[in-house]
């Protein structure tokens, strides 16, 4: 039986936060702890093992069968020695979740005995059902053989103890079935495409690394009141509820002091975070009440979604210890800020060198404004794609929401840049004068500040912002696995980079000197991609007018936002830089619309049954309460005097009627409609019908619903409020 109202808030009211221990360890103490780490690795392997693994990790080269089974012999100690079970192979599917199959390391002997067995086959390789994850049509749902595959880039760890080792899922024809192997396959092509660059300026670069560093917004709410929440249970977001009387209107809950128990949740999630060897740095109250925020130093792009993918896990594990909810739904309360998950981007050489971070002397920063401008190119040219990418329900209600990103993808570069790309937009092309290429190094490209973190303002409308030594993907939902966007994202850098080395190249074959052709090469890309950037508000009507005549698009519904995903353009990005096959895109455009079309009508049917098992009864309840009131002033006052005091309570009463009246016929409406809906067979149209069709009847009903809230007396009503799930605990 769901819990009522009133004993969650005298639950929730009697909390107390969770006390540490007052001897605590520091933070390099326990680094790394369930982590099997280079450290562990030397501890508990052979020199040999340990060389041929750290070779798969550098330079992908394999590793053989023998010594395979020396890793696991190794690792299986390590984890035996930290107290482990079991063995899982841990793996991104296409839910957006992560999903693993524990078999414990016991094996049973002949004489009777039992040993810990763990083998390199088992290590490298093992077959799970797995046939009732989303595969959009890649293969039947009775063909169970999927394959997971480990990944020896990113560390093996232990959770409650069992070994997780991070593996790539495809199918048996080899085709993708989750989220790392395209990431994986991104992050190749663009080492190729970026070191190919980089040489002309440093022949000594053998490798680029992406690198990612995400920032993680999320709502907490006391597990009771999550518990009398239907809606929040079942879809993550409110579908209910009237905006409390104080919400983040005074700015006064953003980096705010911390309240107790949240700072106490923190911490602990902290200390669970370190000893799995992720690097978190950063927290702090975000806008909206009980909404926050962690952040980690950037890794290396692969390591860095599996460390965002991973304490999603760990967040919602320790609430549960501090009797908390994570909210990780990119809007769960209506009229307060939604969270997102901004993606800081870059690109760093195996010399040492941020690629996108500006330098000291003239040739470093052209570099710099090499990779710079290739990325806006980048951009420019795929901007619709990169909307796609960003696409789901969740996100539909923050993007353009005037508290994140519009739908419409720009980049924002700032006044000190942007005086820097006009000038070089004013070269004429051709050859250089010794002359020209003098003062173009001094009094442009020299001049370009060391820090431009200080001297550009930031902002915050923007989707895809430059930050000093980074680009920002801002508009990324916070439930979204890192790993989508980052391959998009990596897999348009990989092939504009190819295009500007063929086109310098091209130059240089010519006649034309290497720096000569790269500034004419990026003088050009700057005149190409001037439409995308844009400095201004991004939440005005000016700007949606502007976009429109600068010709970018401005697609608000995921359902034709994913229509981005799959056309010519799309397709040649992928295919050419060898991160997806066209099977592979079309079965994640399928899995993108089913998942969008499911979400919307488990959203509908929520919305229907509370209001139809809670709102309304709780409404007639009451307004029963009121008649009898009004009989009784009937029955005891003058007919004078009751037509003046009884006024009010029939003006009620009527009111009351009205909104049960539109609630009862709205819903039957949205029922209707979601049968019409199920009619059809077509995904794409089944996901547009419902976006279209269905989810204008939840205003409706809500707005009916909320009004209620505000007449229905306070005892009756059934589900916790706003002011009671936003406030407490604070």
């Amino acid at each position: 039986m769901p819990i009522t109202r009133f004993a969650a808030l005298q639950e929730a009211g009697s909390r107390k936060p969770v006390q540490r221990p007052e001897t605590l360890k520091r933070v390099s103490e326990i680094y790394g702890e369930y982590t099997f780490n280079r450290a562990s690795m030397r501890d508990f392997m052979t020199e040999e093992a340990f060389k041929s693994v750290i070779s798969a990790i550098e330079k992908g080269t394999k590793i053989d069968r023998s010594m395979a089974d020396q890793v696991a012999s190794s690792m299986k100690s390590w984890a035996i020695s930290k107290g482990a079970t079991h063995y899982t192979h841990w793996f991104q599917p296409l839910t957006g979740a992560t999903a693993e199959k524990h078999d414990s390391f016991f094996e049973p002997t002949s004489d009777g005995g039992a040993i810990e067995k763990f083998t390199g086959s088992l290590l490298v390789q093992q077959e799970p059902d797995a046939s009732s994850f989303p595969n959009g049509g890649i293969r039947n749902t009775f063909e169970a053989r999927g394959y997971t595959a480990w990944d020896p880039t990113s560390p093996a760890f232990i959770m409650d103890r069992t070994l997780c080792i991070p593996t790539i899922f495809v199918s048996y024809t080899g085709e993708a079935l989750d989220n790392k192997t395209p990431l994986l396959r991104a992050l190749q092509s663009v080492d190729q495409a970026a070191t190919a660059v980089a040489q002309y300026f440093d022949k000594n670069v053998k490798k680029v690394t992406a690198t990612l560093g995400w920032e993680q917004e999320y709502f907490l709410v006391d597990r009771a009141l999550y518990n009398a929440r239907p809606d929040l249970m079942m879809t993550g977001r409110t579908l209910l509820g009237h905006d409390p009387a104080k919400g983040q209107q005074l700015d006064d809950h953003y980096f705010g002091a911390i309240p107790q128990r949240a700072r106490e949740f923190m911490h602990d999630l902290e200390q669970e975070s370190y000893r799995l060897g992720i690097p978190v740095k950063t927290r702090h109250n975000e806008v909206a009440p009980s909404q926050f925020e962690l952040a980690p130093i950037f890794e290396e792009a692969n390591i860095s979604v599996d460390h965002n993918s991973l304490i999603m896990d760990v967040m919602d594990r320790v609430a549960l210890k501090h009797d908390f909810k994570v909210l990780l739904h990119e809007k769960p309360y209506a009229k307060v800020n939604g969270s997102g998950k901004h993606n800081n981007w870059s690109l760093a050489t195996d010399t040492g060198v941020n690629l996108l971070s500006p330098s000291k002397t003239p040739k470093e920063n052209l570099r710099f404004l090499t990779f710079f401008i290739n990325t806006i190119k980048a951009v420019h040219d795929n901007a619709d794609l990169l909307r796609s990418v960003i696409a789901s329900a969740g996100n539909d209600h923050r993007l353009g929401a005037n508290e994140a990103p519009p739908a419409i993808i720009s980049v924002f570069i700032g006044s000190q840049l942007t005086a820097t790309l006009d000038e070089l937009e004013k070269l004429e092309k051709g050859k250089l004068t010794p002359e020209q290429k003098t003062d173009i190094k001094l009094n442009v490209v020299g001049k370009i500040p060391d820090v431009l973190l200080d001297n550009t303002d930031r902002n915050r409308t923007s989707p895809f912002a430059f930050t000093g030594n980074k680009f920002e993907f801002r508009a990324v939902g916070s439930q979204a696995n890192c790993a989508q966007p980052m391959a998009v994202l990596n897999t348009i850098m990989a092939n504009q980079l190819r295009s500007f080395k063929k086109e310098v190249d091209a130059h240089i074959k010519e006649g034309m000197k290497k720096d000569d052709a790269i500034f004419n090469v990026l003088r050009d890309y700057i005149s190409a991609s001037k439409g995308i950037r844009f400095e201004g508000d991004g939440y005005g009507d000016e700007w949606v007018k502007e976009a429109e005549k600068r010709g970018l698009s401005n697609v608000k519904t995921t359902p034709h936002a994913l229509d981005f995903y799959v056309n010519d353009k799309a397709k040649e990005q992928f295919t050419e830089a060898r991160v997806m096959n066209e099977v592979e895109i079309a079965a994640r455009h399928e899995i993108m619309l089913e998942e969008y079309a499911k979400k919307i009508q488990i959203e509908s049917r929520v919305l229907g049954d509370m209001a139809g098992n809670h709102i309304v009864p709780t409404a007639i309840a009451y307004q029963n309460k009121l008649i009898q009131n009004v009989k009784g002033l009937k029955a005891v006052l003058s007919d004078q005097v009751y037509n003046k005091v009884a006024k009010d309570q029939l003006q009620m009463i009527e009111q009351i009627s009205g909104y049960i009246s539109t609630i009862i016929s709205e819903k039957e409406k949205m029922i209707e409609a979601r049968k019409e809906c199920n009619k059809i067979e077509d995904t794409r149209k089944l996901a547009i019908a419902y976006c279209d069709k269905i989810i204008p009847f939840f205003d409706k009903i809500r707005y009916a619903c909320d009004k209620l809230e505000l007449l229905v007396d306070d005892e009756l009503w059934p589900l916790p409020k706003y002011r009671e799930m936003l406030f407490m605990g604070s």
